[in-house]
């Protein structure tokens, strides 16, 4: 039996191409670029709070986006640092 593509399914592949893009950027980019989505989100909440926010998921988005960024800095500082108890006697 042939397995369907879902939404769903296409989503998570989506976001996964995502990630894979902000593994490639340069730690100075990905700060950047974090800088700007916080600075947005910031923008967007103040929207929502006096009532003048048109699209609302763009806040979400935003908020994700955030949150790949962080987890591939994280990723990256993990990585970097030595590994606790590791070779030690």
């Amino acid at each position: 039996m042939a397995r369907k593509t879902t939404a769903k399914a296409a989503k998570g592949k989506a976001q996964t191409r995502g990630a894979l893009a902000l593994r490639a950027k340069a730690e100075a980019e990905l700060a950047q670029d974090l800088h700007a989505l916080r600075e947005e989100h910031y923008n967007l909440r103040f929207q929502r709070a006096s009532g003048n926010l048109q699209n609302t998921s763009r806040r979400r988005v935003v908020r994700r986006s955030i949150a790949r960024i962080l987890t591939v800095q994280g990723e990256r500082a993990r990585m970097a640092a030595p590994a606790a108890g590791k070779g030690t006697a």
